[in-house]
């Protein structure tokens, strides 16, 4: 707790007096751009990764980055997606998953899940992309998905819950009208590289040759 203590004094210290003007601006309200959706896991930092400030991404993060589809039945993802979208106005939706994530991990193999009966629920909207891998292994369906079907179960859940975020009516009215657009990650702890879906959604390049038009702008 000690270094929690310490970086609150640091920052009440020296960080918030540097930045007090922009501070006193988020004061009044947040219009941030971005909405950025990823996993709970305490390795990633999405305004280090992103270079952001304070208000520029509304952050929403569970265990697997995971969107259950649109249904009648209120949660807390739903209800904050509709609220950047609706509300907020964002303009980009990045979905973030990462290199060794513990929930595709307990994705993988959902038996060895039963003593973690709300975690092994929440993993169910996991299932399509697990299938998925295993029709694509010629795996038996349900059966258990070994460590080196890992990365390929990690880059298709971002993939399926892209496609669960468009079940979400806020979100497919936007996309129809061209003013959200939807960006698929995944972050590699070790390398620090991204991989980012291609635009038909149905596999990954790397961050260069996907926002390779974007950075030929900045350069």
């Amino acid at each position: 707790m000690k270094d929690v203590i310490n970086g609150v004094l640091n920052f009440r210290k020296n960080v918030y007096p540097e930045r007090k003007d922009l501070f006193g601006t988020l004061a009044g309200g947040q219009s941030p751009e971005f909405l950025f959706i990823t996993c709970s896991d305490s390795r990633i930092d999405p305004n280090l990764l992103t270079g952001s400030d304070p208000g520029d991404l509304f952050i929403c993060r569970n265990a697997g980055n995971i969107i259950p589809p649109h249904s009648n039945e209120t949660g807390g993802m739903t209800a904050s997606i509709e609220y950047a979208v609706a509300v907020l106005g964002v303009r980009h939706i990045i979905v973030c998953g990462h290199t060794d994530c513990g929930a595709v991990k307990g994705a993988l193999d959902m038996d060895g899940l039963n003593g973690l009966p709300h975690v092994k629920e929440w993993l169910g909207h996991c299932r399509s992309a697990m299938e998925i891998v295993r029709e694509r292994n010629g795996i038996e369906s349900g059966a258990c998905l070994g460590h080196e079907h890992l990365n390929e179960a990690i880059e298709e859940n971002v993939l399926q819950q892209v496609q669960h975020l468009r079940t979400h009516p806020v979100v497919a009215a936007k996309l129809a009208t061209g003013k959200v657009e939807i960006h698929g990650w995944v972050y590699n702890i070790e390398t620090g590289g991204i991989r980012c879906s291609v635009e038909t959604g149905t596999s990954f390049e790397n961050f260069e040759s996907r926002y390779q038009k974007e950075i030929a702008e900045i350069k």
